[in-house]
């Protein structure tokens, strides 16, 4: 069952004029601005529009079912890729990512998948184009960012712990292959009960970034040649390989 409009009308009253000493070391503060019924491709979701004190960027979550006080509820937390999301970019494994967890999320009893706008893990568009480029002259995606004044990754997860503790989430079985994720959110006061690894397969042109993600930065990617959601049923297993 998705949320009610009871349930929809008590967030969005808790969070009309929502001020907090916020999260994280920026002190990050959210509120929840809005939520909408969003049908998708995906399954039924309603999507509910975070605004935040540090930038004024709008963050999202697609929420699939009763999520508010409940435990155990998956959630992916995927940050913004535009040349991956929108345009199809083989550089990376972002979009099949974010369409593998919304059909899983879509199949599963609750779920939440928090979208957020960190684009280039952390260093913005303009850089991430720039380490693109550095690429494309033998540099690895850790070596990029580095050679531009980054770590090979700056997002912070601040907004996600306030986002999920806005939506009154317990605890939460995360969707991801980033140990740092994890460390992140419990660092921040989330309880991480479980991971669910989701792997996507490589091609020609991304391969070599997943491995280094593997080799440099830590992520757990030993199946990486074939797609894997673990705590699924074989129907929404099936999802993923197609």
């Amino acid at each position: 069952m998705p949320l009610t409009h009871l349930q929809i009308k008590e967030l969005l009253d808790e969070n009309r004029y929502h001020d907090c000493n916020g999260v994280g070391k920026d002190k990050i503060c959210v509120r929840i601005a809005a939520i909408a019924e969003l049908p998708s491709r995906f399954g039924m979701f309603q999507v509910v529009a975070f605004w935040n004190n540090r930038d004024g960027k709008e963050h999202a979550a697609f929420v699939h079912g009763d999520i508010t006080r409940e435990a155990d509820v998956p959630v992916r937390l995927h940050s913004e890729c535009l040349t991956g999301d929108a345009i199809g970019s083989l550089r990376c494994d972002c979009r099949d990512q974010l369409e593998s967890a919304l059909a899983a999320i879509g199949k599963m009893e609750n779920g939440i998948l928090l979208y957020l706008r960190q684009e280039g893990r952390g260093i913005g568009f303009l850089n991430k184009i720039r380490a693109y480029g550095l690429q494309d002259h033998g540099l690895d995606t850790v070596e990029a960012n580095i050679a531009l004044g980054f770590r090979d990754d700056e997002r912070d997860y601040s907004v996600a712990a306030h986002m999920l503790d806005s939506l009154k989430v317990k605890s939460v079985r995360l969707m991801t292959n980033n140990p740092k994720k994890i460390s992140g959110l419990v660092s921040l006061g989330v309880k991480v009960s479980d991971r669910i690894p989701l792997i996507i397969p490589p091609n020609q042109y991304n391969r070599f970034y997943l491995e280094t993600k593997m080799e440099k930065s830590g992520h757990l990617l030993e199946q990486i040649d074939r797609p894997v959601l673990e705590g699924m049923t074989p129907e929404q297993a099936e999802i993923i390989q197609d």
